[in-house]
């Protein structure tokens, strides 16, 4: 993270990323580590460090290739790697992209984890408030990679103390919900460990906010209404974020640590290992939509310090630039069909832009990746409230966001509980399009499979070929060739075999 020092380790490592590359446990030892405070915020970085990094949150083949891809906010402009099975939903056990790095990338977190936990938890070397802050971010990020785990593959081996490999590697799988239970209790104990805000160079640490939104990110899959209602109003309440006065503002590369940010991973340019290679562009990739414009849109974007050869992977699926609503003010930073008045080849998430290419390279930018927000949070009270029957108090929370939204008001209101459970779902939809976790809160609610159905595709045959058993993924076939025990309590691998 950019606020982080962890290139200070101190140890006898060939670089950074031999470090990342195996468990914490197997090369730091606790008879020559963590007796220091800050030895100890070195190993909470590493884990910081391994989540963003690899297959995880830095590129278009990690958790977001099964986040946004394959729903109805997000296509890719063009097909390679594994992005092709996950649109046309034909994915198997061996076709399917790079679900084993992320499986693995997980579970190393986890292992870590396990490590900084079981070494910093009783020592009496640290001084008590380093010594909570670590464990606090431990079990936080702990508890982001079983999120993730249970939301891709439902039950999976389910681990919390330092073990051997040999132990790891011949472990069943575990009940889902066995396992958020136990998630939420320690992301309790975290909420109660951590800080309730960072300054200086600590800004950009998970706090007891990012904590608690976790807990209720959790307590929606669980269906715990009352559980998530009273997480989400605590952070509405009692945290130090607030809205921010527009939407374009949340997005502001020069302000990307603002009052709305509750979490996110900082990627900083230059440094190995942190740079970010996510799928949405830091500069335009396509030509133009009339082609023989380039050479001038060329020359206009490099009067700005601009130019073409981004990414521009992750771009609009039809579906949501037919139906997002046009008076809608986030439209504009949502559905970007043009720019400097040339019309574009794809349309593109203006929030996720940066074309600036000496400060954001191709495969080199720096950024803070937004993942946790407070609208977010507004939407899921809202969420809950309605399940709850309250929709008075739903409609307050659901209202504050769309306040920004539409000029003049458009609040919602009379709707039946069934409706306004609609109009919730679109709303998540128009408001974190192409940002959040679109698949995921498809699977809770239990509409991917008619959401796809219905969805324009475009030259891609989700919409056709998707089946039941598709809300979860297949497990790896490389993984269960090491371990056979996966396959104990489900042979047909989610439904896959």
């Amino acid at each position: 993270m950019k606020r982080i020092l962890f290139l200070l380790l101190a140890l006898s490592l060939t670089s950074c990323e031999d470090f990342l590359s195996e468990n914490v446990r197997g090369v730091i030892s606790p008879n020559n580590f963590y007796n220091s405070d800050q030895e100890a915020i070195q190993a909470a970085n590493g884990l910081y460090l391994g989540m963003s990094s690899g297959n995880l949150y830095d590129n278009w083949q990690g958790i977001s290739a099964y986040t946004y891809f394959g729903t109805d906010e997000v296509m890719p402009n063009r097909l390679f790697g594994g992005l092709a099975p996950i649109m046309d939903y034909n994915l198997t056990e061996t076709n399917y992209g790079n679900a084993y790095g992320i499986w693995q990338n997980l579970y190393a977190v986890v292992g870590d984890a396990n490590s900084v936990i079981a070494n910093v938890r009783e020592n009496q070397k640290l001084s008590e408030s380093i010594r909570n802050r670590v464990l606090g971010e431990s079990y936080f990020l702990r508890a982001l990679a079983y999120y993730h785990l249970t939301a891709l593959w439902g039950d999976v081996p389910f681990y919390l103390e330092e073990l051997p490999l040999d132990e790891v590697s011949n472990l069943g799988r575990s009940n889902v919900t066995e396992i958020r239970t136990k998630m939420i209790a320690d992301l309790k104990t975290a909420e109660g460990l951590l800080p309730g805000s960072y300054s200086g160079p600590d800004i950009g640490h998970a706090s007891k906010w990012a904590a608690k939104f976790l807990r209720a990110r959790y307590h929606l899959w669980q269906k715990d209404w009352a559980a998530a209602l009273d997480a989400s109003k605590d952070i509405i309440d009692n945290s130090p974020h607030k809205l921010m006065p527009t939407y374009g503002s949340v997005f502001d590369v020069n302000n990307q640590f603002n009052d709305e940010a509750i979490f996110g991973f900082d990627f900083l340019k230059g440094v190995d290992a942190q740079v970010i290679t996510d799928s949405f562009n830091p500069r335009l990739r396509d030509e133009p939509k009339v082609s023989s414009q380039r050479s001038a849109f060329a020359q206009a974007l490099s009067e700005r310090g601009e130019e073409f050869n981004g990414y521009g992977l992750a771009v609009p699926i039809n579906d949501l630039i037919e139906k997002y609503p046009k008076d809608d003010l986030r439209y504009p930073w949502n559905i970007m069909d043009s720019y400097l008045g040339y019309d574009l080849r794809y349309s593109y998430f203006k929030k996720r832009t940066n074309f600036d290419f000496v400060e954001s390279p191709r495969g080199n930018h720096g950024e803070w990746w937004i993942t946790m927000r407070l609208a977010q949070v507004y939407l899921m009270a809202a969420e809950a409230a309605n399940e709850l029957g309250n929709t008075a108090d739903a409609y307050q929370y659901v209202n504050r966001v769309r306040e920004r939204a539409y000029s003049p008001a458009q609040p919602l209101s009379g709707l039946s509980q069934t409706q306004l459970r609609k109009a919730l779902q679109d709303e998540y939809k128009w408001e974190l399009a192409g940002e959040s976790e679109r698949r995921y809160d498809l699977i809770r609610w239990g509409i991917l499979v008619e959401t796809i159905k219905n969805t324009d595709f475009g030259i891609h045959k989700g919409n056709e070929n998707i089946q039941p058993h598709m809300v979860k993924l297949p497990i790896p076939a490389e993984e269960i060739v090491l371990n056979p025990n996966l396959l104990e309590s489900d042979p047909t691998n989610n439904g896959y075999r």
